[in-house]
């Protein structure tokens, strides 16, 4: 099973326990705690040493987790049994992605042509809330050969407002009324 689609499979399991448990707040901490131990790596290669026992690895892991959920603890665990421990932060973004759905926040990934201040980054956000009628996230990036306006994707869709589409645009209905 590919690690996205594992990653995704876990961070489902455990967005439904905290959802019926009603805990989705405190998950997050857990789960980035739980991205904290794979980023050190020295831990990491005794949790992987072949020749250490599970039970040891399992104690190393309580004892850098202590304090956590019991479940998220539960779920370290079991990663940490199938092999799948780095794939934490994979889950723990799942998780987050799932939580702003849960909450009607959108995601939106923009690409400008040049960097957007704070008041022209806030703009863009509001426009695309006015589209798509949720509140929205973004991300920002510049990417040159736009040549002016932005590109923006969320979840499926994509508004292409770029000068470099307008440009096409033109191109093409130029080309079709020369026919």
């Amino acid at each position: 099973m590919p690690a996205t689609v594992s990653g995704k499979r876990y961070a489902q399991a455990v967005f439904q326990i905290a959802l019926e448990k009603n805990a989705l707040e405190k998950w997050q901490p857990d789960l980035r705690r739980i991205v904290e131990i794979t980023q050190d790596s020295e831990l990491m290669s005794l949790l992987e040493h072949p020749r250490l026992p599970f039970e040891a690895k399992a104690k190393l892991t309580q004892g850098r987790l202590g304090g956590v959920n019991p479940l998220a603890l539960n779920l370290a665990c079991l990663l940490l049994a199938k092999g799948r421990l780095k794939s934490a932060n994979r889950i723990a973004d799942e998780y987050d992605r799932l939580l702003d759905n849960y909450r009607g926040i959108r995601h939106a990934e923009v690409i400008t042509a040049v960097p957007l201040d704070d008041t022209s980054g806030e703009k863009v956000r509001q426009g695309l809330e006015n589209v798509i009628g949720k509140r929205v996230s973004i991300s920002l990036q510049v990417d040159p050969s736009i040549l002016g306006g932005f590109i923006a994707r969320i979840d499926d869709s994509l508004i292409d407002c770029s000068i470099r589409n307008k440009l096409w645009q033109l191109r093409r209905s130029l080309v079709e009324t020369g026919k």
